[in-house]
Protein backbone atom coordinates (compact mmCIF):
# COMPACT_ATOMS: atom_id res chain seq x y z
CA UNK A 1 0.00 0.00 0.00
CA UNK A 2 1.45 3.36 -1.02
CA UNK A 3 -0.88 5.43 1.12
CA UNK A 4 -4.14 4.85 2.94
CA UNK A 5 -7.41 6.70 3.10
CA UNK A 6 -7.44 9.18 5.99
CA UNK A 7 -3.65 9.48 6.32
CA UNK A 8 -1.83 12.80 6.02
CA UNK A 9 -0.80 13.83 2.50
CA UNK A 10 2.97 13.66 2.25
CA UNK A 11 3.42 13.75 -1.50
CA UNK A 12 2.55 12.61 -4.99
CA UNK A 13 3.60 9.37 -6.68
CA UNK A 14 4.39 8.77 -10.33
CA UNK A 15 4.25 5.15 -11.46
CA UNK A 16 7.36 4.06 -13.36
CA UNK A 17 6.39 0.41 -13.53
CA UNK A 18 3.48 -1.68 -12.27
CA UNK A 19 -0.26 -1.63 -11.78
CA UNK A 20 -2.10 -0.05 -8.86
CA UNK A 21 -5.67 0.22 -7.68
CA UNK A 22 -7.01 3.45 -6.18
CA UNK A 23 -9.80 2.55 -3.80
CA UNK A 24 -12.12 3.93 -1.16
CA UNK A 25 -13.89 2.23 1.73
CA UNK A 26 -17.53 1.61 0.88
CA UNK A 27 -18.47 -0.18 4.10
CA UNK A 28 -16.37 -1.74 6.85
CA UNK A 29 -15.70 -4.84 4.74
CA UNK A 30 -16.16 -3.55 1.17
CA UNK A 31 -14.25 -1.18 -1.06
CA UNK A 32 -14.95 0.65 -4.29
CA UNK A 33 -12.10 0.81 -6.78
CA UNK A 34 -12.12 4.36 -8.10
CA UNK A 35 -9.61 3.68 -10.86
CA UNK A 36 -6.86 1.40 -12.02
CA UNK A 37 -3.49 2.96 -12.80
CA UNK A 38 -0.41 1.78 -14.66
CA UNK A 39 3.03 3.00 -15.69
CA UNK A 40 3.03 6.74 -16.41
CA UNK A 41 0.08 7.52 -14.11
CA UNK A 42 0.01 9.77 -11.06
CA UNK A 43 -1.21 8.72 -7.61
CA UNK A 44 -1.94 10.82 -4.53
CA UNK A 45 -3.23 13.81 -6.46
CA UNK A 46 -6.68 13.41 -4.92
CA UNK A 47 -5.07 14.58 -1.67
CA UNK A 48 -4.25 18.01 -3.12
CA UNK A 49 -6.26 20.97 -1.90
CA UNK A 50 -7.16 22.45 1.46
CA UNK A 51 -7.82 19.10 3.11
CA UNK A 52 -4.46 17.51 3.92
CA UNK A 53 -5.61 13.88 4.06
CA UNK A 54 -5.77 11.27 1.33
CA UNK A 55 -9.46 10.63 0.50
CA UNK A 56 -8.52 7.28 -1.11
CA UNK A 57 -5.95 4.50 -0.75
CA UNK A 58 -3.50 3.22 -3.38
CA UNK A 59 -2.38 -0.40 -3.42
CA UNK A 60 -0.06 -2.24 -5.80
CA UNK A 61 -1.62 -5.14 -7.72
CA UNK A 62 1.85 -6.36 -8.68
CA UNK A 63 5.44 -5.39 -7.90
CA UNK A 64 6.19 -1.93 -9.23
CA UNK A 65 8.40 1.14 -9.08
CA UNK A 66 7.20 4.62 -8.18
CA UNK A 67 8.77 8.05 -7.87
CA UNK A 68 7.76 9.97 -4.74
CA UNK A 69 7.63 13.78 -4.91
CA UNK A 70 7.34 15.59 -1.58
CA UNK A 71 4.16 17.69 -1.40
CA UNK A 72 6.04 20.93 -0.66
CA UNK A 73 8.32 20.50 -3.68
CA UNK A 74 5.36 19.49 -5.84
CA UNK A 75 3.37 22.60 -4.86
CA UNK A 76 6.40 24.85 -5.44
CA UNK A 77 6.82 23.31 -8.90
CA UNK A 78 3.19 24.06 -9.74
CA UNK A 79 3.71 27.73 -8.81
CA UNK A 80 6.69 28.22 -11.13
CA UNK A 81 5.83 25.93 -14.05
CA UNK A 82 2.63 27.05 -15.82
CA UNK A 83 2.84 24.35 -18.52
CA UNK A 84 3.02 21.61 -15.87
CA UNK A 85 0.13 23.24 -13.98
CA UNK A 86 -1.91 23.34 -17.21
CA UNK A 87 -1.19 19.65 -17.95
CA UNK A 88 -2.21 18.73 -14.40
CA UNK A 89 -5.41 20.74 -14.75
CA UNK A 90 -6.24 18.91 -17.99
CA UNK A 91 -5.52 15.60 -16.25
CA UNK A 92 -7.92 16.56 -13.43
CA UNK A 93 -10.59 17.52 -15.98
CA UNK A 94 -10.29 14.10 -17.62
CA UNK A 95 -10.40 12.36 -14.23
CA UNK A 96 -13.53 14.31 -13.29
CA UNK A 97 -15.25 13.30 -16.55
CA UNK A 98 -14.39 9.65 -15.97
CA UNK A 99 -15.59 9.80 -12.35
CA UNK A 100 -18.88 11.37 -13.38
CA UNK A 101 -19.37 8.75 -16.11
CA UNK A 102 -18.59 5.95 -13.66
CA UNK A 103 -21.07 7.33 -11.09
CA UNK A 104 -23.76 7.60 -13.79
CA UNK A 105 -23.07 4.00 -14.83
CA UNK A 106 -23.25 2.77 -11.23
CA UNK A 107 -26.64 4.42 -10.83
CA UNK A 108 -28.25 3.64 -14.19
CA UNK A 109 -26.48 0.79 -16.01
CA UNK A 110 -27.34 -2.85 -15.34
CA UNK A 111 -24.55 -4.93 -13.78
CA UNK A 112 -23.78 -6.79 -17.01
CA UNK A 113 -23.32 -3.43 -18.74
CA UNK A 114 -21.00 -2.18 -15.98
CA UNK A 115 -18.88 -5.32 -16.23
CA UNK A 116 -18.77 -5.09 -20.04
CA UNK A 117 -17.79 -1.40 -19.79
CA UNK A 118 -15.10 -2.23 -17.23
CA UNK A 119 -13.61 -4.95 -19.44
CA UNK A 120 -13.49 -2.64 -22.46
CA UNK A 121 -12.01 0.16 -20.38
CA UNK A 122 -9.37 -2.16 -18.92
CA UNK A 123 -8.46 -3.37 -22.40
CA UNK A 124 -8.16 0.23 -23.60
CA UNK A 125 -5.96 1.22 -20.66
CA UNK A 126 -3.80 -1.87 -20.20
CA UNK A 127 -3.88 -3.53 -23.62
CA UNK A 128 -3.52 -7.25 -24.17
CA UNK A 129 -0.80 -9.86 -23.86
CA UNK A 130 0.58 -11.54 -27.00
CA UNK A 131 -1.92 -14.34 -26.30
CA UNK A 132 -4.82 -11.84 -26.40
CA UNK A 133 -5.63 -11.69 -22.66
CA UNK A 134 -6.11 -8.42 -20.77
CA UNK A 135 -2.67 -7.31 -19.63
CA UNK A 136 -3.51 -6.85 -15.95
CA UNK A 137 -3.51 -9.14 -12.96
CA UNK A 138 -7.00 -8.40 -11.61
CA UNK A 139 -8.86 -10.68 -9.23
CA UNK A 140 -12.60 -11.25 -9.59
CA UNK A 141 -13.03 -9.49 -6.22
CA UNK A 142 -11.19 -6.44 -7.59
CA UNK A 143 -13.37 -6.53 -10.71
CA UNK A 144 -16.41 -6.61 -8.42
CA UNK A 145 -15.07 -3.62 -6.45
CA UNK A 146 -14.35 -1.79 -9.70
CA UNK A 147 -17.90 -2.32 -11.00
CA UNK A 148 -19.74 -1.76 -7.71
CA UNK A 149 -21.10 -5.28 -7.35
CA UNK A 150 -20.38 -8.51 -5.50
CA UNK A 151 -17.94 -11.30 -6.23
CA UNK A 152 -20.83 -13.72 -6.73
CA UNK A 153 -22.48 -11.45 -9.29
CA UNK A 154 -19.21 -11.00 -11.19
CA UNK A 155 -18.72 -14.77 -11.23
CA UNK A 156 -22.26 -15.32 -12.59
CA UNK A 157 -22.05 -12.54 -15.21
CA UNK A 158 -18.59 -13.70 -16.37
CA UNK A 159 -20.04 -17.18 -16.95
CA UNK A 160 -22.90 -15.63 -18.96
CA UNK A 161 -20.40 -13.64 -21.05
CA UNK A 162 -18.40 -16.81 -21.71
CA UNK A 163 -21.54 -18.71 -22.74
CA UNK A 164 -22.58 -16.00 -25.20
CA UNK A 165 -19.05 -15.83 -26.67
CA UNK A 166 -18.19 -12.28 -25.54
CA UNK A 167 -15.15 -13.37 -23.52
CA UNK A 168 -13.00 -16.42 -22.91
CA UNK A 169 -11.25 -17.30 -19.66
CA UNK A 170 -8.07 -19.12 -18.82
CA UNK A 171 -7.66 -19.27 -15.05
CA UNK A 172 -7.74 -15.64 -13.87
CA UNK A 173 -6.96 -14.30 -17.36
CA UNK A 174 -9.72 -12.72 -19.48
CA UNK A 175 -9.76 -12.43 -23.28
CA UNK A 176 -12.33 -10.26 -25.06
CA UNK A 177 -13.60 -12.48 -27.87
CA UNK A 178 -16.37 -10.26 -29.28
CA UNK A 179 -16.18 -6.51 -28.66
CA UNK A 180 -19.53 -5.89 -30.40
CA UNK A 181 -21.37 -8.21 -28.00
CA UNK A 182 -19.83 -6.40 -25.03
CA UNK A 183 -20.72 -3.01 -26.51
CA UNK A 184 -24.32 -4.17 -26.95
CA UNK A 185 -24.52 -4.66 -23.16
CA UNK A 186 -23.53 -1.05 -22.56
CA UNK A 187 -25.84 0.36 -25.20
CA UNK A 188 -23.23 1.30 -27.80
Amino acid sequence: MLFSEGSEVTGIYFIYKGTFKVHKKWTDDKELIVRLARSGAILGHRGLGNDVIYPVSATALEPGEVCFIDIGFFQSTLKVNPQFLYELMMFFAGELKESEKKMRNLAHMPVIGRIAQALLSIQSTFGTTPEGFLDINLSRQDLASYTGTTYETVFRIMNELVQEGSITLSGKSICIADIDKLRAHIGE
